[in-house]
């Protein structure tokens, strides 16, 4: 079974919370896939990993990059798992489908956007149907996680 986490924003953009959740997993071991709901927002996620902090960034590319298979973090829409990561971000909705494939999946979802809102509620739904271990991050006042279930 999958272990599933789910990040709600609230006091941080994703492109804010992403970079320190994916920094932590890489240092952990973990080959990642970012997925999107929407092909055209992969570019401002890239920039995000690029300059999360002034002598840092996340390495990463984008599904559509030549070598997408050697990326350690991989940015993509689509449900292929390039990069033979074990780590899977579902953000802004994306299709959860195939997350028995992954040990991992980490569902990132907007707090200010209600159809993310409900979606999640939806996936946690299914995946309690289903048997996964789920927990629910909410984020604090300071940007930090609190584990609320």
């Amino acid at each position: 079974m999958t272990d599933i986490r789910f990040y709600h924003l609230q006091q941080q953009s994703l492109e804010q919370a992403l970079p320190l959740l994916l920094r932590k997993a890489l240092d952990n071991g973990k080959r990642i896939l970012v997925r999107t709901g929407d092909e055209n927002y992969i570019e401002g996620l890239s920039q995000a990993l690029w300059g999360y902090r002034n002598h840092g960034f996340i390495p990463h590319g984008a599904a559509a990059e030549a070598h997408s298979e050697d990326q350690p973090v991989l940015l993509t829409a689509a449900l292929d798992n390039l990069n033979k990561a074990d780590m899977l971000v579902l953000t802004g909705g994306s299709d959860n489908s195939d997350i028995a494939d992954y040990s991992l999946c980490c569902e990132m979802l907007n707090g200010h956007n209600a159809d993310e809102v409900k979606t999640a509620r939806a996936h946690w739904k299914a995946y309690k149907e289903a048997g996964h271990s789920i927990t629910y991050w909410k984020q604090t006042d300071n940007g930090g996680w609190e584990q609320k279930a």
